[in-house]
């Protein structure tokens, strides 16, 4: 299941990827010059980017300054033009949110289909006399509390001919012990990944974006200018990558939690199950196995 869904959501990005990627092919280039009017002999420098014509006052405006602005600003541009150690934060976090999702639609559809199930077969259960009335009941359920029974069942088999009742409930109580602690592990396959993502991601964002900054100022060294202009397009490729690691963490935080509320329901539900098979085991066993001082008692009652 888990392959399933990764392999769905990553045919879903490369796709969305592709269109980002078309889209971006057909727009202008920022090298466009939108002209208002192109009869003035003799041009001034305006302001941004623009120029004003000397006679008659009209002017063409130069756009390149204003549609770079524009695609500086959008996560798209900012992500192509980052460097390269933030990228692969990005990208990183980016996997890490598409491993939480994927997680989180496994395991919600696993948890609501084991919860049912053992609630259904507990109820099948509910007015069985014996192990063997109780796995009559059940058939060929997969659940939990078939695995209990058949260990209650073989337990009462290898320890026929021992007259002590309760050691066999006592190793059968230690066959309860380690099938509930299997499912427990198997149950929470999974939700040490969410912990990870939503413990780590903010630090790895913050990580690129340390790195984004630093790089900004040595562009600033570099160039030996404090212009905004300048220092804002890496500060902002910068800040994506702590928006990257918020986006993974936040999510992966929440998940954990409520998967721990169900799993926690869950294992009551496991537990309630051992109790149910640890009671049939008895009554098997008082039905089956009558000690010497219950049988004198039952003679000189006679």
């Amino acid at each position: 299941m888990f392959r399933t869904v990764l392999k769905t959501v990553a045919v879903l990005i490369f796709v969305s990827t592709g269109a980002i990627a078309f889209a971006q092919q057909n727009t202008p280039g920022p090298d466009s010059k939108t002209p208002v009017t192109a009869t003035a002999p003799a041009i001034q420098p305006g302001a941004a980017g623009s120029a004003v014509s000397a006679d008659n006052g009209t002017a063409v405006v130069d756009t390149k300054s204003s549609k770079a602005t524009l695609r500086e600003l959008s996560p798209w541009s900012m992500f192509l033009s980052a460097d390269i150690i933030v990228k692969a934060v990005m990208i990183g976090l980016a996997f890490a949110s598409l491993v939480t999702w994927t997680i989180f639609i496994a395991k919600m559809a696993e948890l609501t289909l084991v919860q049912r199930g053992l609630r259904i077969a507990l109820g099948k259960i509910a007015d069985s006399r014996s192990l063997a009335e109780a796995q009559f009941a059940l058939g060929s359920s997969g659940t939990i509390l078939s695995s209990l029974l058949a260990a209650a069942m073989r337990e009462a088999r290898l320890s026929a001919g021992i007259s002590s009742d309760a050691g066999v409930k006592e190793r059968a109580a230690s066959s309860f012990a380690e099938i509930v602690r299997a499912e427990s592990r198997r149950i929470r396959l999974g939700m040490g990944v969410l912990a990870t993502i939503g413990a780590t991601s903010p630090f790895v964002g913050l990580f690129g974006t340390v790195w984004g900054i630093m790089n900004s100022f040595i562009g600033i060294s570099k160039s030996q200018t404090t212009n905004l202009a300048v220092v804002a397009p890496g500060i902002a490729e910068a800040l994506l990558a702590t928006a990257f690691g918020l986006v993974a963490a936040i999510p992966a935080v929440i998940i954990y939690n409520h998967f721990s509320r169900v799993t926690k329901g869950y294992l009551e539900l496991v537990s309630r199950s051992s109790g149910a098979a640890g009671r049939l085991l008895s009554r098997d066993l008082d039905r089956t196995h009558v000690s010497p001082v219950g049988r004198a008692n039952s003679r000189a009652a006679e």
